[in-house]
């Protein structure tokens, strides 16, 4: 496996990978010091955890950076892209962290001869170095070049994730797939905190921890080992449904 030397890392964006990110590339021997200015509300944060961090405009993050780390929500980040043209360095190293997208996003980068990676961390962040530990128990979802997939993924171990690959054509999918798995996760235990509380419980979080912890690792060692056959349930599910019409019928 290549194994990318030390790197200047530059930090482009306001979502909440991005210093946990920048932490764990510094923990692995890289140089995260240039970020772009966070949200008010994040400011402190950041900068507390990414100490002596120097806050520049994009252009001067692009223009001092090895490593440029883009951060930002699905749907601004090819404008973010042809935002920043005129800026790249050939050769330079440009990631993002966006599960739906892929390498195609980075297309006008890479026409001024930068490497580019869809590198993305499969955790809900909350921002803090709590994410530190979960990302070295993630997978992060990897598309590049063949040339550029052994970048990807020494970066990927560096961070403490285990790299899985996906292809262009399938990111879509697999982001619907995960955001599927956080938002039903969460409606379900915020619905059940909700009726505990109605009747009296308190702290109904603390009370359904064990449960909610037990039920996911359970359906995931199932999901994992074959016990469970995710299209075989899809279509019985569909076949016992009483919205279902009768084919036969009239």
């Amino acid at each position: 496996m290549i194994t990318p030397g030390r790197l200047d890392v530059g930090l482009v964006g306001t979502g909440k990978a991005i210093p946990v990110m920048a932490r764990a590339l510094a923990g692995a021997g890289h140089f995260a010091w240039t970020i772009t200015e966070p949200l008010p509300a994040d400011r402190e944060r950041v900068v507390s955890m990414l100490r002596g961090v120097s806050i520049r405009s994009a252009a001067e993050v692009i223009q001092a950076s090895d490593l440029v780390v883009l951060c930002v929500d699905d749907g601004s980040l090819p404008q973010l892209v042809e935002s920043l043209a005129g800026y790249w360095k050939p050769g330079q190293i440009v990631l993002h962290t966006s599960l739906e997208h892929g390498i195609d996003v980075l297309q006008p980068a890479a026409n001024e001869g930068v490497i580019p990676l869809a590198v993305s961390p499969i955790i809900e962040f909350t921002g803090t170095s709590l994410d530190l530990h979960r990302m070295k128990d993630a997978h992060f979802a990897v598309t590049a070049t063949p040339m550029a997939l052994p970048i990807a993924h020494a970066l990927t171990v560096e961070m403490g994730g285990e790299p899985l690959v996906v292809n262009e054509e399938d990111r879509a999918t697999f982001a619907e797939a995960a955001s599927s798995v956080a938002d039903f996760t969460r409606a379900i235990i915020e619905q059940a905190a909700y009726r505990l509380t109605e009747i009296g419980v308190e702290r109904p979080g603390t009370v359904l921890r064990a449960l909610a912890h037990s039920a996911v690792e359970e359906a995931l060692r199932r999901a994992s080992d074959g016990a469970v056959d995710p299209m075989a349930m899809w279509l019985e599910d569909e076949l016992d449904s009483p919205d279902r019409e009768d084919d036969t019928d009239d």
